[in-house]
């Protein structure tokens, strides 16, 4: 009896306030969710760190999530069980994820239906942990809100983390010229093996004067801006002739001369993947579903914890001294 009474109970992360990493509480007696209508119940193998995350723990982000709640969107792993209606998955299928109803950062989670993809074969749960988030944001902020097309340039400024290394892949595959930018050696070299035609360091003083040297006169047509709150006064020196500057990631204010986006009719223009239709979710992922069967579509993990040590992979996204790869909790 007592085993049976075990066996519906797994572990969770739970936040219980908002705060530091600290309030991420490990608990190991959680009910297993039940998967309703239209919904699946995931056996987590893996489950991708985002900085947003941390941004919604902290309490500072313009969605709040009822309390208490458990973090994580980006899951792979193994269909556990289908809610009524589902057609298209059945138990003991590979999946991944771009949101969870339950949460991530547990060792099942239920999700909706049409927010998991098949796994291909071709890649381990790691990297179907690792496609989520950054994959469908690079896509939105290059083609759905950015508008990119074949033979214009972009600069992946922060290009060696999770959406940077997405973006670079996408661009590259799509006829784009990949510039990136990252805070080592390390990262410069990981950007240049995932499509980027020139790699520069961000942590020289005199590294916007070698991105100038390098467009020459022209400008780069699209930024997809990680930092904004630090980089973006510069990006509009940068920027083409009706060149734009694709917000995806931001951590503060920032004070910028309106003047400098008239001089180049140039655009300031935010990115949430919140904020995508149905319709731009099914895009993105046959784009991506066609990127992995044909190879460019190679996620690159980077840092990986236990789920024991989610406090510190909170801690590390925001603070360590440079990305290289998508961070994911292994369960």
């Amino acid at each position: 009896i007592a085993m049976a009474a075990t066996r519906n109970v797994m572990r969770a992360v739970r936040v219980f306030e908002f705060g530091g990493p600290e309030v991420l509480k490990l608990q190991s007696d959680i009910l297993i969710p039940d998967p309703k209508e239209n919904q699946v119940l995931i056996k987590v193998l893996a489950c991708g760190v985002n900085p947003v995350e941390t941004y919604i723990r902290a309490g500072n982000y313009a969605r709040k999530p009822a309390l208490p709640y458990t973090p994580g969107s980006d899951v792979a792993g193994v269909i556990e069980g289908v809610g009524e209606h589902v057609t298209a998955f059945k138990k003991g299928d590979r999946v991944f994820t771009i949101g969870t109803i339950s949460g991530g950062y547990a060792d099942y989670a239920v999700a909706a239906a049409n927010s998991v993809f098949p796994l291909s074969d071709k890649l381990d749960f790691r990297q179907g942990a690792a496609i989520g988030i950054p994959y469908f944001t690079a896509y939105r902020a290059l083609f759905q809100r950015g508008h990119a097309k074949a033979g214009e340039s972009v600069l992946v400024h922060g290009a060696s983390g999770g959406v940077g290394l997405a973006t670079c892949q996408i661009a590259r595959a799509c006829g784009l010229k990949v510039l990136g930018t990252a805070g080592t050696e390390e990262g410069m070299n990981t950007v240049l093996r995932n499509g980027a035609h020139q790699a520069f360091n961000h942590r020289e003083a005199n590294y916007i004067d070698k991105i100038k040297e390098y467009t020459g006169m022209e400008g780069v047509d699209i930024i997809i801006e990680m930092l904004s709150n630090v980089n973006l006064a510069t990006d509009l020196q940068l920027l083409s002739c009706a060149g734009r500057v694709m917000v995806v990631g931001c951590r503060g204010p920032i004070e910028i001369n309106p003047r400098d986006t008239m001089s180049k009719e140039s655009s300031i223009i935010g990115v949430s993947l919140f904020l995508a239709t149905e319709e731009e979710r099914h895009e993105c992922a046959t784009a991506l579903l066609d990127g992995i069967e044909a190879g460019w579509l190679k996620p690159i993990v980077g840092s990986e914890y236990p789920l024991e040590k989610v406090a510190k992979a909170h801690e590390d996204i925001i603070h360590s001294s440079g990305a290289r790869g998508k961070m994911v909790l292994l369960l």
